[in-house]
């Protein structure tokens, strides 16, 4: 135990435990944070400090980090400044062990998964177990190298090289006849197919036999089982042929003597099937393009200020909270923080989708990524690494884009049903062409079963739905609509109702004293007095405006506070009982607020928010506050009510203002002097009456409705977005949000249809034709090397769709 811990210990309480150092602190401790929403106080600023580095270590109940040796690395003490050594060791003053001067947290190990099946978790990079695609590292990296895409491209480019000739040498025949039969017997260039076509099968597609024999060992059926099915058939049959050309009926031989092969077929399809999957790969990483993009944002360093004014540039990870940063004109703004001094316009379009640059002057917010204009100025570090806005942002659409809708479940069952029918359909389609062909019948069967098999695939049918979500849920990153995962975006399209609070989400939210009455002989200097000085306490946008009024004052010391969620707060000051609140707080406290109404009150039908007050059980004083609408609210109305949206407020305050609001914004239903937890039952009724309900708040004081909306909005600005209650946050508070989510919704659920119609009208047709239905009509039978190309395209005909969304308008 070290000697500033053994100081906190004595000078603090014991009620709260340092997570770093594990000694008891007191809730007064001046070494306090907050991470994702809970208080952790601690002993020393080292402490502090350390802390914030890495909050999940500390956490996470596994033992610290022995310090590592660092080649070249000076050795500190994380909480005694100047100790150093060129090794590790132990802290000659304080005890604690030293560590390298940059100091690097263990990394945590990463996760992969299936883009298409996010249950499937692994420890290393590998393939699906379910449907053979890829693993994707969980973690969002910016990274240009995609080890997958090389190698496929690597096999197309090797494949291509030997499957060029064995096609021009297989369909020779077809073009210049007998030709070069001139050179070499048809036996030998029989065998020249061979040579050619066996580096491709056995080399070029290996992979594909890999997953297919992993999906018949786990029974999970996929596209790699119907292609390594469909070139073995081919390449054991031309194989036979070429080796034991007397196992075949006398019919099978051609006018040349040899059995028909069918290398250039085999060889063709694993050329097809790997440039299939290069266009994929690279299609899929264009899906992922906006997550990059928002990757890419931070800068790696930032320009720390010293308490003498002296700038240093420090690595991103090593900023802390409470750090002042220098931000220069032109450069991204490093972590979410505070303006100390100067100001400038900064571009957050990437973030909220707000074209025009948002003017900051000391004391504004700004968001961690954004892009400063022309100004200068310094902020102070309040949130840092993952607890930043666009570090939330990242890991939410990243999750999001993972998640997978209700209508997959569609795609899902039938693809589980498909490849055992398609290969049963492929053994019919043998038999009775064996059974029924005149001439050349088991070349044939083999052909068109082939061919059954390879068009088939069910690629583009389990591609459908997830590469819509991940590109829709990017593009909504790009315009501030966060949408948590894909059920909510199924949803959304669907509501008819919208709820809304007035206050922060119709409103600015930061209303302001406009007038003060008072009864009796209290004056309004007096009654502002004790009001702000009981409000200084809360954390209510109303009590903000009473402390704002009082700037010129000074506050007065307030015990037993207490709060009342809803209605008002509480306390004594000078040994005066001060109740401030709505006139249902003042009446549950049995204030007779009949004195009131001597008041002239007429301001209220201007939508001012009245706060009465009493003293000592004596009804005393009024305080009139205003909230402005927001400029972009009546836009957002005028196109919920276009789309067929109805919009209900609901909002605790009193009825003049909430009709006053409701009656210049033209909403359909409003409800005034309505408590949070009442709010849920409004919902209730409405999904009673069988409408699809949204609710748009705060995130925390409306936590039950949001949760009993089919689809709860967090309306904010900054980091002080509730991400983790609600299906959907809007980055830039406003209504106008709440139309995006609700376009980017209807286009994203009209692409996953489009998609799914595409693959079951592709398979639908594609395996009858495949099959030879058409051939007694039209004389019309499929290539297995169509199939193949057929096969490939309709998978990048699926992602090339799904793409349309990167440009759709919300």
């Amino acid at each position: 135990m070290h000697d500033c811990c053994h100081e906190a210990q004595q000078e603090k309480g014991m009620s709260h435990k340092d997570p770093v150092c594990g000694m008891d602190v007191s809730k007064d401790t001046q070494y306090q944070t907050e991470y994702k929403g809970q208080w952790y106080g601690f002993c020393c600023e080292g402490c502090l400090i350390k802390f914030n580095k890495d909050q999940d270590m500390y956490l996470s109940g596994q033992p610290r980090p022995e310090a590592e040796i660092v080649p070249g690395a000076k050795y500190i003490c994380p909480m005694c400044p100047g100790v150093e050594s060129d090794s590790p060791g132990i802290c000659p003053k304080c005890g604690m062990a030293l560590e390298p001067e940059a100091f690097v947290p263990p990394s945590k190990k990463t996760e992969y998964i299936c883009p298409m099946h996010p249950e499937v978790v692994e420890e290393s990079p590998g393939s699906c177990p379910v449907c053979g695609m890829a693993l994707e590292a969980r973690t969002v990296v910016l990274e240009e190298e995609n080890p997958e895409l090389d190698d496929m491209s690597r096999r197309f480019t090797f494949s291509l090289i030997f499957t060029v000739p064995l096609f021009i040498i297989a369909m020779s025949e077809m073009v210049v006849g007998d030709l070069f039969l001139s050179f070499l017997s048809a036996k030998t260039w029989q065998w020249i197919q061979l040579l050619l076509a066996s580096p491709v099968v056995l080399w070029a597609g290996w992979p594909f036999f890999e997953r297919a024999v992993q999906s018949i060992k786990t029974w999970n059926l996929n596209m790699f089982t119907l292609i390594g099915l469909g070139v073995t058939v081919a390449w054991l049959y031309s194989l036979v042929a070429v080796f034991f050309p007397n196992a075949f009926p006398d019919s099978m031989f051609n006018a040349q003597g040899v059995v028909a092969v069918y290398f250039e077929a085999a060889a063709v399809i694993i050329t097809l099937v790997l440039l299939g999957q290069v266009l994929e790969l690279k299609a899929r990483g264009q899906t992922n393009k906006a997550i990059h993009l928002l990757v890419g944002l931070s800068p790696n360093t930032a320009r720390r200020v010293n308490g003498h004014g002296d700038e240093e540039e420090i690595l991103l990870e090593d900023v802390v909270v409470g750090d002042v940063l220098r931000v220069r004109p032109g450069d991204k703004v490093p972590v979410d923080g505070v303006l100390l001094d100067g100001g400038s316009s900064i571009d957050e379009s990437m973030v909220t989708g707000e074209p025009v640059p948002v003017e900051k002057t000391a004391g504004d917010s700004v968001i961690a990524g954004t892009v400063n204009g022309t100004g200068s100025f310094t902020l102070t570090a309040q949130h840092v690494g993952n607890e930043t806005l666009l570090s939330q942002i990242i890991h939410m659409v990243s999750e999001a884009q993972r998640s997978r809708a209700p209508i997959q479940r569609v795609a899902d069952v039938v693809a589980s049903w498909f490849v055992p029918i398609v290969v049963s359909i492929s053994v019919v389609t043998f038999f009775a062409w064996y059974a029924l062909a005149s001439e050349y019948a088991l070349s044939l069967a083999v052909v068109n079963a082939v061919a059954v098999l390879i068009i088939a695939c069910p690629c583009a049918l389990g591609l459908a739905t997830p590469m819509s979500i991940m590109v829709g849920m990017g593009r909504g990153a790009n315009m501030g609509v966060l949408i948590k995962n894909a059920e909510m975006l199924e949803l959304m399209e669907k509501v008819d109702t919208l709820v809304v609070d007035k206050t922060g989400t119709l409103t600015e939210g930061k209303p302001s004293v406009t007038g003060i009455k008072t009864l009796g002989k209290m004056t309004t200097d007096e009654a502002l007095l004790l009001a702000a000085s009981l409000e200084k306490v809360s954390e209510h946008p109303l009590a903000e405006a009473v402390v704002n009024a009082a700037q010129e004052l000074t506050l007065l010391e307030v015990v037993d506070f207490n709060a009342t969620t809803g209605k008002g707060v509480s306390g004594e000051i000078n040994q005066q009982s001060v109740l401030l609140g709505n006139k249902r707080f003042l009446d549950d406290n049995g204030i007779d607020t009949g004195d009131f109404n001597s008041l002239s009150l007429s301001d209220n039908s201007a939508g001012e928010t009245l706060l009465y007050m009493a003293v000592n059980d004596q009804a005393c004083a009024v305080f009139l506050l205003k909230d402005e609408i927001k400029p972009s609210t009546h836009e957002a109305i005028d196109q919920l009510h276009q789309a067929g949206v109805k919009v209900v407020m609901l909002t605790g305050d009193q009825q003049g203002s909430a009709e006053q609001v409701a009656n210049q914004l033209g909403i359909d239903e409003f409800k005034a002097g309505v408590l949070p937890a009442e709010k849920a039952d409004v919902i209730k009724s409405l999904q009673a009456d069988g409408h699809v309900v949204a609710m748009a708040g705060d995130g925390v004081n409306d936590a039950p409705a949001l949760a009993q909306a089919n689809v709860g909005i967090a309306m904010g600005n900054g980091s002080d977005i509730a991400i983790e209650s609600t299906g959907v946050v809007l980055v830039k508070g406003d209504l106008r949000g709440i139309v995006r989510a609700r376009k980017l919704s209807k286009a994203t659920m009209k692409n996953i249809r489009q998609n799914l119609v595409f693959a079951f009208l592709y398979n639908s047709l594609g395996v009858p034709v495949a099959a030879g239905v058409l051939y007694p009509f039209l004389g019309i039978l499929l290539s297995p090397m169509i199939a193949a190309a057929a096969m490939s395209l309709s998978s990048v005909s699926v992602i090339a769709n799904a793409l349309r969304l990167k440009m759709v308008r919300l």
